[in-house]
């Protein structure tokens, strides 16, 4: 199956969700080639970025699974024909 890279950012507005969100990242963890998190403290936020090697199916199920916790907002970007 082919494929692409992608980056999903993550804004973290809530620590509700934290649970959740580290849950959905380990189940799709395959894919996951690696995040990095930013504890954005002066703003009570935490940045976070996943980078993958996935199918597109597999990449917008995740994102749209992260968008719609409590407080978490995302946005993904695709690589050019990567």
């Amino acid at each position: 199956m082919e494929t692409r890279i992608a980056l999903i950012g993550i804004i973290l507005e809530s620590r509700k969700s934290v649970d959740e969100l580290n849950h959905l990242l380990t189940e799709y963890g395959e894919y996951v080639i690696g995040r990095m998190g930013i504890p954005y403290r002066e703003k009570g936020i935490h940045v976070i970025s996943v980078a993958m090697d996935a199918p597109n199916n597999i990449i917008s199920a995740l994102s749209g699974k992260l968008g719609m916790l409590p407080g978490v907002s995302t946005k993904t970007i695709y690589g050019k024909n990567i």
